[in-house]
């Protein structure tokens, strides 16, 4: 059992940044594949980046690329997103999850966290 817990979400400027924690229980942490995953308003979640246990591969929804980066640190149990760059098009809850798998889809993902909100205003 994983347990998640997101923060760092907020309110912000078009242009400006924020960084997203994950917080992970249990001992096990650099097992599992860890993503964000993202949902406004009557939108599907969707897929924002990810990265396997060791940190050697990480990949990026073309949305993001160039602005966001997702990194984990395995002692801290800890998964990041760094958002540069915020359009109000970012606006959305936030959730990380783990996995066993390499997967873009929600289903992939067995571990969920509450989500945090981001809000980037124009």
């Amino acid at each position: 059992q994983v347990q998640l817990v997101e923060s760092g979400g907020g309110l912000v400027q078009a242009g400006g940044s924020l960084r997203l924690s994950c917080a992970a229980s249990g001992r096990t942490f650099s097992n599992y594949v860890m993503a964000w995953f993202r949902q406004a308003p009557g939108k599907e979640r969707e897929i924002v980046a990810r990265i396997i246990g060791s940190g050697g591969y990480i990949d990026y929804a073309d949305f993001v690329k160039g602005r966001f980066t997702i990194s984990r640190d395995n002692a801290e149990n800890t998964a990041y997103l760094q958002m540069n760059s915020l359009k109000p098009e970012d606006t959305a809850v936030y959730f990380c999850a783990a996995g066993r798998i390499l997967d873009v889809s929600p289903l992939g993902y067995d571990y969920w966290g509450q989500g945090t909100q981001v809000t980037v205003s124009s």
